[in-house]
């Protein structure tokens, strides 16, 4: 009897804990995929919308030079943001690991204090920063360094700068996770041993920082290709993102097989991302352990 009371219980708080998040799960998560990837294999309406059957010729689609072209331009934008955020990220990251407790939060907060304000107000703010007659142009105007109103606004340039401006944070968390985590007495056997502070970087801090280079990165790729908010914004017409293809798909040609395509592909993009994280960060954690 008791062991049948323990069993009951243990069932009950094992459904206690789990039962909300796999409905959450499944509700949310599961059923949406399930949904999208259905209708990916079916054709458009006449009038939009959807028509039941089976075709793969959405999945051809995403072959055609144009639309290769977005994928193409929108992992280059996704590579140079990432290589720019780790740029930034790293460096600023090391710095606030350095820190005493009481400045490293101050400047943690800093990070993440942005994060209360949402992102599509903060995107508007850089409008009013880098536009022609914007505050930026106007001060530098203003100090004759430049003749003439720079153009960001509206080109790849302004794009750049909010996905770097949006993602970095994302960057800066894991780093600095990763670096605080540092032993610091290799460092100081390096240095007992002559290495140079340039030598030491290379050959300890930065192998054993190597996973959360990864998870930033991780964290900053696969947003960037999916963020159409920044790139409709400061990119306006002229910057096409696969986020933007596939969100017109849906709301503006109505094509939502093909949309669901295009949303499919990016899924497995980024599984496939995760899949190298977790092959190469998982050797690096193992490296980073011995």
């Amino acid at each position: 009897m008791k062991k049948d009371k323990n069993k009951k219980k243990n069932l009950l708080s094992i459904v206690t804990m789990v039962g909300p998040i796999g409905f959450w799960m499944t509700v949310f998560v599961a059923i949406p995929f399930l949904y999208i990837f259905a209708i990916s294999f079916m054709n458009r309406g006449e009038y939009g919308g959807i028509e039941l059957g089976f075709t793969l010729s959405n999945y051809a689609n995403v072959f055609d030079p144009l639309y290769m072209n977005v994928f193409t331009g929108s992992i280059w934008m996704a590579t140079k943001t990432t290589v720019l955020c780790i740029l930034i990220g790293y460096p600023f990251a090391y710095f606030i690991a350095q820190k005493s407790s009481g400045k490293k939060t101050m400047l943690l907060l800093m990070v993440i204090v942005p994060f209360l304000t949402n992102s599509l107000v903060r995107t508007y703010g850089w409008i009013i920063l880098i536009r022609s007659e914007g505050i930026i142009n106007n001060f530098l105007l203003a100090i004759h360094l430049i003749k003439e109103p720079l153009e960001i606004l509206y080109t790849n340039t302004g794009v750049m700068i909010g996905m770097v401006y949006t993602l970095v944070p994302f960057m800066i968390l894991p780093l600095y996770s990763c670096i605080e985590k540092l032993d610091k007495s290799l460092l100081e056997a390096a240095s007992d041993l002559g290495a140079k502070p340039r030598r030491a970087f290379t050959k300890i801090t930065l192998p054993l920082t190597m996973p959360g280079i990864f998870a930033g990165s991780i964290l900053v790729f696969i947003p960037t290709l999916g963020y159409f908010f920044i790139s409709d914004l400061l990119g306006g017409s002229k910057v096409m993102l696969i986020g933007n293809l596939i969100k017109n798909q849906f709301l503006t040609a109505r094509n939502w097989p093909f949309g669901a395509a295009l949303s499919i592909i990016l899924i497995i993009m980024t599984l496939v991302l995760v899949g190298v994280y977790k092959k190469v960060g998982g050797d690096l954690d193992e490296l980073g352990g011995i």
